[in-house]
């Protein structure tokens, strides 16, 4: 998955780029966030991405300016990327309680036939006893 570089400049057209993972060049695509132009190097491959991103982030700051009534543009990409950092995080100790909850479930697997082998191995032993 890509990661966005993004450079601190005012003008438009101003630095925000998909880091490349594969060996594809990036292209400059334009998108508009909060009404402001950006140019973006991105590969042709994750353009549909980013597209996407650039709306889900417009809709993040509509809704915002609605709800807070906060005016100032630099004041509510801060809120957004606050709770985007937040969600994130939420996701992640979902994530790692959810791995760890399958862990559990594997060893107590793992213990349940370990248990039935060892079992299954005590009968086959009095059935060969039985027939000698």
């Amino acid at each position: 998955m890509a990661s966005v570089l993004v450079s601190r400049q005012r003008q438009a057209g101003a630095g925000v780029k998909f880091r490349q993972e594969g060996g594809m060049s990036a292209q400059p695509v334009d998108i508009q966030i909060f009404g402001r132009s950006l140019k973006v190097n991105c590969p042709p491959e994750q353009q549909d991405a980013l597209n996407m991103a650039a709306d889900a982030l417009n809709q993040r700051l509509q809704d915002l300016n609605v709800r807070t009534r906060v005016t100032n543009t630099e004041q509510l990409v801060f809120i957004a990327a606050l709770n985007v950092c937040h969600e994130l995080a939420q996701e992640q100790l979902k994530i790692r309680e959810y791995a760890s909850n399958m862990e559990q479930r594997i060893r107590m697997l793992q213990q349940t036939i370990e248990q039935a082998l060892l079992e299954q191995g005590r009968i086959s032993e009095r059935q060969d006893a039985q027939f000698e």
